[in-house]
């Protein structure tokens, strides 16, 4: 058998690949001392026609071209080592990437943490938006064209879409070139792409769908489409991914450009902020709960004085002595402190030493001594023995820059609620708590209120009317949890939003 030699220098070891447009092989370069491996690409156009044939030409060299730029400053895209025509085909030579595609990393592993499909997303969409920068559109994201190299783990994005395109220019009635092809992947690429028109979040949807069969091991072909809207239901799938992170990737797959993320950096800064997300709001640690007052002692009753041994007699009036001394110090030590405060704190320290509890005041600020502390006094606060009673706050709840209270309640997808974590909740956090379950899945809400609060929330994208709400997008732990919070509710009258 004899071993092919393309362009007299290329020789080739397999086939990679083969397809309508051509054929791609692993070769190795004769000309170099090192015999480094390289991919080609051979490229038939569809045509034979001279005058097409010209044409071709042209756009292929300038998709080469572009190849050549994209390749050379990023290292994510594999490099262009050479182009050439040979027999009225076109041929491209690159860089040979050891690793695996996502397909064939998916068939070993099977599916995807959403750890896995995080650092996916974060390795590529830095590269796509240094494509789009470049006025390009890839057009062909999926699986098989995202390997994850073998010596660094980074994804590199293979494949591009534009040199294949030219390789379809025909000429059309009026004279002029145009391409008789759509470049994409049935299931991965956009009604609008599939039209003819792709935009920069063409490339969005792409990578949202290959993410998405990584979690769920479904194409796009085996899962369901909601009739109304177009939009895919998927996450029944994948119940191991956060609400946060599916919302994400609904809005990359949204049906219509204009609901998706615009570039590719917004979808990452998206990201980011789960990898950075806003903390629960946590007590304040001041100077009198690091430095808080010793416990109250249990006061026993004097015993009668009965007689006793001179020895016991000893031991007592030590005792004594040593409760008296610990008292003059005890005292002196507090009157330190007081030398120290405004008037208007002693004043509250007096008021928390009365006996009725009722009437203490809020705890006033006041200066500290060291910058970083704040110190506040101490005050009663009675141990409920139920949940305390819904109140109007005397300050606006529903806030528009008010993104924290998701932040908390994510975990409520992954493991089931108990008292523990309701007690002591007013009815206005129960109520988000609650419908954040049904919100995180893009449903609306029919309460005002309760919808502006949602709107305001940046990973929230309504998709659902409240009677077309599907509930089967509800795992059996959302399911449960939303009756539980809901009878405590019930249980204890803690609503806020009413209906």
């Amino acid at each position: 058998m004899t071993i092919q030699l393309l362009n007299d220098r290329y020789q080739v070891i397999q086939t990679l690949g083969a397809g309508g447009f051509g054929q791609t092989y692993l070769a190795e370069d004769t000309y170099m001392p090192s015999k480094r491996r390289c991919v080609v690409k051979q490229l038939k156009p569809i045509h034979n026609n001279p005058q097409i044939y010209q044409i071709v030409q042209e756009r292929f060299q300038r998709e080469a071209a572009i190849l050549e730029e994209l390749g050379g400053a990023n290292d994510q895209i594999p490099a262009l080592y050479a182009y050439f025509s040979s027999g009225g085909e076109f041929y491209l030579v690159q860089e040979w990437v050891e690793g695996d595609t996502l397909t064939a990393k998916f068939q070993k592993q099977g599916l995807f943490s959403e750890a896995a499909a995080f650092e996916l997303f974060m390795n590529i969409l830095p590269v796509l938006d240094y494509v789009h920068s470049k006025n390009i559109v890839h057009r062909d994201i999926k699986p098989d064209n995202i390997i994850v190299r073998y010596s660094d783990g980074k994804s590199v994005l293979i494949d591009f879409g534009a040199v294949r395109e030219s390789m379809g220019t025909v000429v059309n009635s009026q004279g002029n070139p145009t391409s008789s092809i759509v470049i994409g992947t049935p299931g991965y690429m956009p009604s609008e792409q599939a039209a003819g028109r792709p935009v920069y979040s063409s490339d969005l949807y792409s990578l949202g769908m290959t993410v998405i069969y990584l979690l769920t091991g479904r194409v796009a072909q085996q899962l369901e489409t909601d009739s109304q809207t177009g939009e895919i239901v998927w996450r029944q799938y994948a119940s191991h991914i956060s609400p946060m992170m599916a919302g994400i990737i609904d809005r990359a797959i949204a049906y219509h450009p204009r609901d998706r993320y615009p570039t590719a950096r917004a979808m990452l800064d998206a990201l980011q902020s789960i990898a950075n997300p806003i903390p629960p709001t946590q007590p304040v640690l001041t100077q009198a709960t690091l430095v808080s007052a010793p416990p109250p002692q249990t006061v026993h009753k004097k015993p009668q004085p009965t007689p006793q041994s001179s020895q016991n007699n000893s031991q007592n009036n030590i005792l004594i002595g040593s409760l008296i001394a610990g008292g003059l110090i005890g005292a002196s030590i507090i009157i330190g402190q007081m030398l120290t405060k405004s008037p208007q704190e002693i004043t509250d320290k007096t008021v928390l030493a009365s006996p009725t509890p009722s009437t203490v005041p809020s705890p006033v600020e006041t200066p500290s001594i060291a910058p970083s502390l704040t110190i506040e006094t101490p005050k009663f606060t009675p141990t409920p023995s139920l949940p305390t009673q819904s109140t109007p706050s005397p300050t606006p709840l529903v806030t528009p820059d008010d993104n924290t209270t998701f932040n908390t309640y994510f975990w409520l997808s992954q493991r089931r609620v108990t008292d523990a974590d309701l007690d002591g909740k007013s009815g206005f956090e129960l109520d988000i708590m609650r419908n954040s379950i049904f919100a995180s899945h893009g449903r609306r809400f029919d309460t005002p209120e309760l919808q502006h609060y949602f709107n305001n929330q940046a990973w929230y994208r309504p998709i659902y009317s409240p009677k077309e709400f599907p509930r089967k997008l509800l795992s059996i732990i959302e399911q449960q949890n939303v009756e539980y919070i809901s009878k405590y509710q019930d249980r204890y009258g803690l609503r806020y939003f009413k209906k």
